[in-house]
């Protein structure tokens, strides 16, 4: 038989288990569960895009295309932005190490909202102009980015080993930081490098 205190015991423990169940999509609501890893995907894609067919052979005047995309999985609404940035050999890329930019100004951006779980992705679609072989170097004065013109004024050498004047085009990813009211470097870039020998 039953004892009173463990009837009472019994009562207790189905009336809070009870109400457990009929509150649950309420306090799912409330109270946050841990998640999986938060990460954004970041890419660059050449012709149909695949990981492949970049644009290597670059000549002057030709426009070229590539896609960048963006993908959410921060677990909310980010704000992002996408700078294009330009550079020959000896020009500094982003830091990996540290999880610095290049100190190399943009060129172009891209700003995009994105829920969690949303991809994005452009077509970029880029050319040289006024470029000059002097010698042993080769000078790229503008490139063309979406229809808008950049004076760069960039130099290289010939390179042996590829043989040809590489110059690489590079994307850096920032991410809207709320309590730091800016944008901050989300320690991602993509990149490809293009031949100016055409």
């Amino acid at each position: 038989m039953i004892s009173i205190r463990d009837f009472k015991f019994l009562y207790a423990t189905s009336i809070v288990f009870i109400g457990l169940i009929i509150l649950s999509p309420t306090l799912a609501i409330v109270i946050s569960f841990p998640s999986g890893e938060r990460f954004s995907e970041f890419w660059v894609l050449g012709e149909g895009h695949m990981a492949e067919g970049y644009p290597v052979q670059v000549k002057a005047q030709e426009t070229y295309r590539v896609y960048v995309g963006i993908g959410n999985h921060m677990g909310g609404l980010e704000y992002y932005r996408v700078y294009v940035k330009f550079r020959n050999g000896s020009e500094p890329l982003p830091d990996s190490r540290n999880g610095t930019p290049s100190p190399l100004p943009p060129l172009f951006e891209y700003r995009v909202f994105l829920s969690d779980g949303e991809c994005w992705e452009t077509e970029v679609v880029f050319s040289l102009s006024g470029v000059f072989l002097e010698g042993n170097s080769c000078r790229v004065e503008c490139l063309k980015v979406d229809g808008c013109s950049f004076l760069v004024n960039k130099t290289v050498e010939w390179n042996r080993e590829s043989s040809g004047f590489y110059y690489q085009f590079f994307f850096e990813l920032w991410r809207y930081n709320s309590p730091f009211g800016d944008f901050q470097y989300h320690k991602r870039f993509v990149d490809f490098w293009v031949n100016a020998t055409g």
